[in-house]
């Protein structure tokens, strides 16, 4: 369990709440829920239902849907930020590579933070968008890799 100054301290260093005053971070800080998990554990599965936002503490998570593997978060890495603006279901599971630690924060405290301090928003906004652009530059390396040769600039006598 952390102590409310390493809390604090560890809440403040997580990307999505970077530039935020401290008298806010420490409300965020207190009402967000310690969780821990063994390895090998589903903390997320894809398709359930989700209201909640986790921030790794401390461990190493895999984001995967079926056996492919999306991303490996780690120390101050947040995930499940999707379902707390949308009705959708999760998009992928998560599930502990080793022991971890994670802050849980759900809709309710964010739309509460976000009320008192839209930067917040903000910071969540910066972080889906780069992660869409990472996923965007996956597919376009997976397709260029995969794509079909280009008989068309071959010449235009292919049979000789």
């Amino acid at each position: 369990m952390l102590t409310s100054v390493e809390r604090l301290l560890f809440v403040r260093a997580v990307p999505i709440f970077q530039e935020l005053r401290d008298d806010f971070l420490v409300r965020v800080a207190s009402v967000m829920d310690e969780l821990s998990f063994p390895a090998d554990y589903t903390i997320v599965t894809q398709g359930e239902e989700g209201r909640s936002l986790y921030i790794v503490v401390s461990g190493l998570v895999r984001v995967h849907i079926g056996d492919r593997d999306l991303a490996y978060l780690k120390h101050g890495a947040c995930f499940g930020e999707m379902s707390l603006f949308d009705a959708e279901p999760r998009s992928a599971s998560v599930t502990t590579m080793e022991p971890c630690e994670c802050l849980l924060l759900t809709q309710l405290q964010l739309y509460d933070a976000i009320d008192e301090t839209p930067g917040i928003a903000i910071n969540i906004i910066r972080l889906l968008s780069r992660r869409i652009r990472e996923l965007n530059n996956k597919l376009n390396v997976y397709e260029v890799k995969n794509a079909p040769p280009d008989f068309s600039r071959a010449g235009s006598n292919l049979a000789g």
